[in-house]
């Protein structure tokens, strides 16, 4: 087993775009830039999938703090936000009620 190759996001672009040139020979490439078989085909199955925004390294970072890449993605924040703000609201609207259950008990006080 090969260890990982440290590269940067413009390092991959190329040896995804030369792989793709060279009609998806994974091996070949792999060897000529001293990196893995699966490296390089991950790579360019993301690079196919989400473009660019894919090849960046996202590891060790909060999901949330990053911009999405994909559609999906977009709509999975905007579905946790709105799940965030309903269980605000929710939060709210039981404190209320239960401040109306006690100005109604001491009411009869």
């Amino acid at each position: 087993m090969k260890k990982a190759k440290k590269t940067s996001p413009q390092e991959r672009l190329e040896i995804v775009k030369d792989c793709l040139a060279r009609e998806r020979n994974y091996g070949e490439t792999a060897r000529r830039y001293g990196c893995s078989y699966q490296q390089v085909r991950n790579w360019v199955q993301k690079y196919e999938t989400m473009g660019e925004a894919g090849l960046e390294d996202r590891r060790g970072k909060r999901t949330g703090t990053l911009p999405p890449r994909t559609r999906e993605e977009e709509w999975e924040a905007r579905i946790a936000q709105l799940e965030r703000e309903k269980k605000a609201l929710q939060m709210e609207n039981d404190l209320l009620k239960k401040l109306q259950e006690i100005e109604r008990r001491d009411a009869f006080l």
